[in-house]
């Protein structure tokens, strides 16, 4: 049986819809945010030394960062479904986008998130983070072009892991100006295991609606 510890508002509900895709079992251990900080409890941190979710135990293996997890569930119980084929030009741009997903398209919403709250202290670095998110969600909407998914027009683990920042730029109003990433997102919210997982994950602020 595999274990996630889940903190509510975080990356980790990726896992869970992913879990659901793959049609697995599994249990979760909720973690909430602190109300007045937003950081995790400290709980997390006897799960793992960063304090930091996702995790998953899946028997006596213990696996932390979402790409990384993603991954190891396509690899272990996917069975081709959701990446492709070693060596094929796909299976590299499947790579790419699954590892562009944290290394790259968060980069520009975390200093956005963490520069609002600095007041006026912020307004220097406000342009340069404005053209940098400009910048990464205009290359993902010319990616995407016109297709449903992002690579080989196959749903996939590397959909799954661009879900986070995609939804997280939909909630700051950043798709406004991407109408196909905008009804990407919209698609992938309809999904039922998406759904499953949402109301089996609890508190999410980047959802439907």
């Amino acid at each position: 049986m595999i274990t996630v510890h889940h903190l509510n508002n975080s990356r980790s509900q990726r896992v869970l819809w992913f879990l659901e895709e793959l049609g697995l079992e599994y249990e979760i251990k909720h973690y909430q945010r602190d109300k007045e900080t937003n950081l995790a409890p400290p709980e997390l941190m006897e799960i793992h030394p960063l304090g930091k979710s996702p995790v998953i135990e899946d028997g006596d293996f213990k696996l932390h960062e979402t790409g990384a997890i993603v991954e190891y569930l396509a690899d272990t119980y996917g069975k081709g479904e959701f990446s492709f084929e070693r060596g094929s030009k796909e299976y590299l741009q499947y790579l790419e986008w699954m590892h562009y997903a944290e290394g790259s398209a968060m980069l520009p919403l975390l200093l956005g998130l963490y520069t609002s709250r600095l007041g006026d202290g912020a307004k220097p670095l406000l342009p340069r983070i404005a053209s940098e998110t400009k910048n990464h969600f205009s290359f993902m909407s010319q990616r995407l072009g016109e297709n449903d998914f992002f690579v080989g027009n196959k749903f996939s683990a590397a959909d799954i892991m661009l879900s986070f920042p995609l939804e997280a730029a939909r909630a700051r109003g950043v798709l406004k100006a991407f109408p196909n990433l905008d009804a990407f997102v919209g698609r992938f919210q309809t999904r039922l295991p998406y759904l499953t997982a949402l109301e089996r994950g609890g508190e999410y602020a980047y959802g439907p609606g």
